[in-house]
């Protein structure tokens, strides 16, 4: 395949991709709207922060799988996508020790003001008696919003400087997910003004989505105790910055930010920001994955999703339909041989059924296969009949989703 790398990627993930008989193209200094012309007729997009519009979308005559080489995928324009029958696959989970680690660098930075001690060692002053003052972290409380797995792995390294953690209940967790809680010992709260009522310490990890744009807003911040410290290493956007300066500004309230909102585009440029800028901040430059450990963990992964993608698997796909409509799963046993597919569709094309889902699997030796589809509407008896006349057909049964069976 034709693979496209339009951002910074590790070199030792795009040769193994060579070797395996993949065409690489490397341009990482590539703008957004340069891709609809760069684009062409790759099959594979890889992408890190460079935005993916409709535009190149539609540009793309060949793409097949957006690989995002990291977890967030909001700088991909992920409808659109979809409706050109395109992947969107990302690397979830990679980065998280990466972006834990420089939490809890904040952290420690704003407590021990770390960066002023150097900013005035570097000028010849010695101030110890200034710096000498400070909190310590052992025994405060932490509020991680967001519990995924760098907010796990963000308390699992606040337990061992001694920190209590708390988190939102929340349904449908994994039971993995429910473990890794208990093993930790994160107590789980009701709601967002017991989470926040005694928290020293709150650290935001949540995925930058019309939902969590500008969470932490006014109301937010106010019920941050006097003296608590903000930590954000997830998305600028998920921060009111008008509302978090007017909070640093009138109230004892720190922050730790590795994300601001209109961050420069390049990697290096001029930065104008209010809040980068503020006394009571202790800032970085979106590094947070930014270490050797994490991009290889990512090249890793991006291998992984590439791999599975050519053996006919969307691993780690979010833009596939949660739900259908499909009301009927309909399973076909029958001898693996060419053209039995061909004949149950077109069956159920005739029939005016929808096929929403499909999944074929072979069975050992390869004599026999069960083909299970998802379909709209409820077959007729003489649907079935006609599907269980088939040479090929071994046996056809239908269920409603309700689990009911014919």
């Amino acid at each position: 395949m034709k693979i496209l790398f339009a951002d910074s990627a590790e070199e030792s993930g795009r040769d193994y991709l060579a070797d395996l008989g993949h065409e690489c193209t490397y341009e990482p200094g590539l703008k957004a709207d340069e891709l609809p012309d760069a684009i062409s007729d790759h099959q594979v997009l890889v992408v890190r922060s460079t935005k993916v519009s409709a535009d190149t979308i539609a540009a793309a005559g060949s793409l097949e799988l957006i690989v995002r080489a990291g977890a967030g995928t909001n700088t991909i324009d992920t409808q659109a996508a979809a409706d050109a029958g395109i992947y969107v696959c990302n690397v979830p989970g990679k980065n998280a020790i990466a972006v834990a680690e420089l939490t809890l660098g904040l952290l420690l930075a704003i407590d021990r003001r770390i960066g002023e001690n150097t900013a005035d060692l570097r000028a010849g002053y010695w101030n110890k008696s200034i710096y000498a003052k400070a909190d310590g972290l052992y025994g405060k409380q932490m509020a991680i919003v967001g519990l995924g797995d760098i907010g796990l792995a963000v308390a699992e390294r606040a337990k061992a400087f001694g920190i209590s953690v708390s988190a939102m209940r929340r349904p449908n967790r994994s039971a993995e997910t429910e473990q890794r809680i208990r093993r930790i010992g994160i107590r789980l709260v009701e709601d967002l003004d017991e989470l926040l009522h005694d928290a020293d310490i709150v650290s935001v990890h949540v995925p930058s989505n019309s939902e969590t744009s500008g969470m932490i807003d006014a109301a937010f911040l106010a019920r941050m105790p006097e003296g608590s410290i903000l930590l954000n290493t997830s998305r600028g956007d998920v921060i009111d910055e008008a509302a978090l300066l007017d909070a640093l500004n009138g109230r004892d309230i720190r922050a730790g930010l590795d994300v601001f909102v209109n961050e420069p585009p390049a990697g290096s440029g001029n930065f104008d920001s209010a809040i980068a800028q503020h006394p009571s901040v202790v800032g970085t430059h979106h590094i947070g994955a930014s270490t050797t450990q994490a991009q290889r963990a990512i090249a890793d992964g991006t291998i992984s999703v590439i791999q599975a993608f050519t053996e006919g698997r969307a691993e780690n796909c979010v833009n596939m339909a949660r739900f259908t409509h499909g009301t009927h799963t309909l399973s076909v046993r029958h001898l693996d041989r060419v053209g039995v597919l061909a004949q149950v569709l077109e069956i159920l094309r005739t029939a005016g059924h929808n096929v929403q889902r499909m999944q074929n699997q072979v069975f050992d030796g390869g004599h026999a296969a069960v083909a299970a589809m998802e379909i709209v509407g409820g077959p007729t008896d003489a649907v079935l009949d006609k599907l269980g006349k088939i040479d090929e057909v071994i046996a056809v049964t239908v269920r409603e989703r309700n689990g009911e069976q014919r």
